[in-house]
């Protein structure tokens, strides 16, 4: 058996307790680290015997100013090497210049634990999505209401019908999808459709919360309810009255929480911790997992959660979206003027569709900003995309993938709107019926769940659209 690979990640940062808060976290995910106080120390390292074995840089206290030259005085020992910076800031703008600085990620302070443990197995391992620039990726997701949100997928379609629907009524709802597919930004569109749009829009992520201050932070506490409780907090769930709370990764609860949880929902009173007294509360649950609720879980409180269900597609499973998808983001950038106007050829959207993009679409927005960011042209072409194709064979797509493509079919693609898909993956035409069905979930959508509206636009009765829908299986109590 092989010996496992020594993993070394160079750590810049002149504060000697800085440098052993990233060596704890980096040593539990496997990472030996070297410390250097400063780049000339850094490079020094670099060109010493042990310099082959560093396989990431960290740049733990980065700077506009002198993080653009640390940059290229280590790539200019290595060129590849990729380098994490960490800013005081987590201004979209900051994380642009580092990226323009030759950065392949960025977090910000406070690192969470779980962040920067992604990021070294991101950029540790080519095999795993590249970093995701969440500033970047996340603060330019758009408000879009659920008829905006792109895809023309019949399964995504199906999806968003579920949610314009289940947005009309203050029941549960349980979004699934892994990690990137869009779980937040369908939360929001449920949210912005619902009565409770002008509400407080509230999220809690279930797994950055330590299990010790859970119950805390969703349910407040009085002072003096444990040691270092100096003062009263309100708690996520009370801030979030007449409005939506969404709780990301709810499995990550402990289940005492989920007990707690469980009781707060059924009797709209919750207490806060060391406290006799509830105050009465009215909130939407809306909670995220990334993949379905194990069965360790609170049986009712699933029960209560999955009322409603939406089933996010991985990006893997609706190539023919991410022409469409491509577009909006770039024309998002250069909305946000991080970028300049970039057209995006049809030889470059063949290479993404043939990726398997374990990040989903966050990841494809990744992609694409440091493609921009290095193009000197007016539109991005295959050839700013060559880790894309390099990887391909590590996504586990069939390596004839671009071959059961076939001209009509990727051409529609390409070209498509927010529509309905009219050719199947070998390039035959779909049935009536399947367009027919996406036609349904594309109204549904367009028009929030209003079926009176919906059959209207149609052209059809009532009693007819139900009977379409029992067709094609959507739940009509949903």
């Amino acid at each position: 058996m092989r010996e496992q690979e020594t993993k070394s990640l160079l750590v810049v940062e002149a504060d000697p307790a800085e440098r052993r808060l990233v060596s704890a976290v980096a040593t539990r995910a496997g990472w030996i680290t070297v410390g250097a106080d400063c780049t000339e120390m850094a490079v020094s390292l670099l060109q010493g015997p042990h310099g082959r074995e560093v396989q990431a840089a960290l740049i733990a206290n980065w700077d506009e100013e002198s993080g653009a030259a640390s940059i290229a005085a280590l790539r200019e020992r290595r060129s590849n090497l990729p380098v994490i910076v960490v800013a005081k800031s987590d201004s979209v703008a900051e994380a642009v210049a580092a990226m323009r600085a030759g950065a392949t990620d960025f977090l910000s302070r406070p690192v969470a634990p779980e962040r920067l443990v992604e990021a070294l197995a991101a950029n540790g391992d080519r095999r795993k999505p590249a970093g995701e620039l969440i500033p970047v990726s996340e603060k330019l997701s758009p408000e879009l209401s659920l008829e905006q949100l792109i895809g023309a997928a019949p399964e995504y379609r199906a999806a968003l019908a579920v949610a314009a629907k289940a947005a009309r009524n203050r029941l549960p709802i349980l979004i699934v999808g892994e990690p990137g597919t869009g779980k937040e930004t369908v939360a929001r569109a449920i949210h912005a459709a619902s009565l409770r749009s002008r509400g407080p829009f509230v999220i809690v992520d279930c797994k950055a919360v330590p299990a010790n201050v859970v119950d805390s932070e969703l349910f407040g506490h009085v002072k003096g309810a444990f040691p270092g409780a100096f003062s009263e907090k309100s708690g996520r769930m009370l801030e979030a009255d007449m409005g939506t709370l969404v709780l990301d990764e709810i499995a990550a609860l402990p289940h005492s929480t989920q007990e707690t949880l469980d009781r707060v929902l059924a009797t709209g009173e919750v207490r806060p911790v060391g406290c006799n007294g509830s105050s009465s509360i009215d909130i939407r649950l809306i909670a995220t997992s990334s993949a379905p609720l194990p069965e360790s879980f609170n049986q009712m409180l699933g029960e209560r959660v999955c009322t409603t269900v939406v089933n996010l597609p991985p990006l893997r499973e609706r190539s023919g979206d991410i022409p469409m998808l491509a577009r909006h983001l770039l024309q998002r950038f250069a909305e946000q003027e991080l970028l300049p106007p970039l057209s995006i050829g049809n030889d470059a959207l063949a290479v993404l569709m043939r990726y398997g993009w374990p990040g989903n679409v966050r990841q494809l927005a990744s992609v694409l900003f440091r493609a921009g960011l290095q193009c000197d042209r007016g539109g991005l072409t295959a050839e700013d995309f060559p880790h894309i194709a390099s990887q391909s064979r590590f996504t586990n797509r069939k390596s004839d993938f671009a071959t059961n493509i076939s001209a009509q079919s990727s051409e529609a693609a390409m070209s498509a709107g927010n529509g309905v898909t009219l050719f199947t993956s070998e390039g035959h035409l779909r049935t009536l019926e399947e367009i027919e069905a996406d036609i349904i979930r594309l109204a549904i959508g367009h028009y929030r769940g209003r079926m009176t509206e919906v059959a209207r636009r149609l052209g059809i009765g009532r009693s007819t659209l139900y009977r379409k829908l029992s067709d094609i299986g959507i739940d009509t109590a949903a």
